[in-house]
């Protein structure tokens, strides 16, 4: 098996190996997440990645080594047998644990393989600076090691504060490491961007000159998401109608999986009639428990001549991989490349939200 860490290229192009239980352990994080493994089991292995990379930082990487081989890893509180099974066999012993993961967690592309190709970019993801669970660099690296050219980084604004939403001073800061992070990163691009909470008048929760300063803008409904359908259709349109919003993200807000969730209700001919004329495009989040907008609705959007965007609205590495799934939603529709925000390069993307605006 092929273990490549998200760490292994370095400044100034020099390549450092991480040890390799922290290759096999970054590696089934980044499955369990690409299956949307329930967030108690991520964050077990999470926690012991973390307990392990402290011991090896304190008493050596062979420390880790030693206590696999003396059949002692999980005598350490925080480490159970999954875990010591992975990292068993980043050291000689059997793989079958991580061979799982790899074998069932794969998600194939069916009608979309043609669109999947076309894709250049995501325009949907969080990081650490609101409720993702990745760094921004990390994000990007996954990004670019599943052959997009760019990754727009959208966390959340300051509204959603369970997510840790950013405010116009933090968005600053976040710029800033945008920026550091395109000249370490170069030819692949991190542009800049933010999921907008959109309030319950249709106003945004950011000022519009600091909109005016991102790349992409998604425009999102998190909370109120029952509102009264005709309250919910004018706070969609005044929305969508904003210059500076580029997307309607998952513009339905339900959930079919889990804590399922109805969706919201409103005047979708207004709505879409309202994007296709502001020039806003209806996002098809890929998230498997959302799978938004439902498939009458996109076909609605379509026949208003909306544009789409396929966006993984990824919050760990592994999950930018669905939108494998949005693609083939979008050929089962009929979506044609050219109706879709990103299958064009970074500066034709830049070009066109320009126009919009």
């Amino acid at each position: 098996m092929d273990l490549m860490s998200p760490n292994a290229a370095a400044a100034g192009g020099a390549v450092t190996a991480d040890p390799p239980f922290l290759v096999a352990l970054d590696r089934a994080i980044y499955l369990l997440d690409r299956d949307l493994a329930p967030t108690q089991k991520v964050r077990a292995f999470v926690k012991g990645r973390a307990i392990l990379s402290e011991l090896a930082g304190e008493r050596g990487d062979q420390a880790v080594e030693d206590l696999v081989r003396a059949g002692r890893l999980t005598s350490l509180e925080g480490i159970g047998k999954s875990i010591e099974a992975v990292v068993a066999g980043a050291y000689g012993g059997p793989t079958d644990y991580l061979d799982k993961l790899e074998a069932s967690t794969v998600i194939e592309v069916g009608p979309g393989a043609e669109l999947r190709r076309a894709l250049k970019g995501d325009c949907h993801s969080h990081s650490t600076w609101s409720d993702g669970g990745a760094e921004l660099r990390t994000m990007a690296l996954a990004a670019r090691d599943l052959g997009h050219e760019y990754l727009v980084a959208t966390d959340h604004s300051a509204r959603l504060t369970v997510a840790r939403g950013l405010s116009p001073e933090r968005l600053a800061r976040q710029i800033a490491e945008i920026e550091k992070l395109n000249e370490e990163l170069s030819p692949f691009r991190v542009l800049t961007g933010m999921e907008v909470d959109i309030l319950d008048d249709g106003r945004l929760d950011l000022p519009d000159d600091f909109l005016a300063r991102l790349d992409v803008v998604i425009g999102s409904v998190h909370h109120r998401i029952h509102q009264d359908p005709d309250e919910m259709t004018k706070r969609l349109v005044r929305a969508v109608a904003n210059p500076h919003v580029d997307i309607l993200g998952h513009c339905t807000n339900r959930k079919v999986l889990g804590n399922k969730r109805r969706p919201s209700r409103f005047d979708a001919d207004y709505v879409f009639a309202a994007c296709a004329r502001f020039d806003t495009a209806v996002e098809i989040n890929c998230r498997p428990e959302r799978e938004d907008p439902p498939e009458e609705l996109l076909e609605l959007a379509l026949e208003w001549d909306c544009r789409i965007s396929i966006d993984s609205d990824a919050h760990a590495p592994g999950q930018l991989e669905w939108v494998n799934y949005g693609c083939d939603k979008a050929a089962l529709a009929g979506v044609e490349p050219d109706r879709i925000l990103n299958t064009r390069s970074a500066d034709d993307l830049l070009d066109l939200l320009a126009g919009a605006a």
